[in-house]
């Protein structure tokens, strides 16, 4: 079972750029208004659909939960060569756990976290984190 995103973006060609990079994989389809990745790792068909305009972050964001801080890292690591600006959060409470985690922005203001949680806590979020219950500029 593979789960199904489709993401309104404004600019097809900036989004696959963003998206080649952030998936580590090419589009398995490209048409003129519409780009189709299919990911095993995880299960993800994920398209791109043009509109003539888009307000990113509709959704609140999206995220991969990785198994350790370690992949954090390396996820960060590998996307700041690409050029991207990643925001890190270590240590931080985010939706009732302790995570170590970072953000990039998609060309249409969608934001991703790359995140690993270390353990429950008692409080949603902290004034240190943009945890997930708050809106990120």
């Amino acid at each position: 079972m593979n789960m199904h995103v489709g993401i309104n973006v404004t600019n097809l060609v900036k989004s696959i750029e963003f998206y080649q990079k952030v998936f580590n994989e090419k589009p398995v389809k490209v048409k003129k208004d519409y780009a189709k990745f299919l990911l095993n790792d995880p299960g993800l068909n994920f398209t791109l659909n043009v509109k003539e305009s888009v307000s990113g972050n509709q959704l609140g964001h999206f995220g991969f939960q990785v198994k350790d801080s370690k992949e954090v890292l390396h996820h960060k690591t590998r996307l700041e060569k690409e050029g991207f600006f990643a925001r890190e959060e270590m240590d931080v409470t985010c939706c009732y756990a302790t995570q170590d985690k970072f953000w990039v922005t998609d060309p249409d203001g969608n934001e991703w976290e790359f995140f690993f949680t270390k353990g429950d806590a008692e409080n949603a979020d902290a004034a240190d984190s943009s945890c997930c219950t708050e809106k990120r500029n």
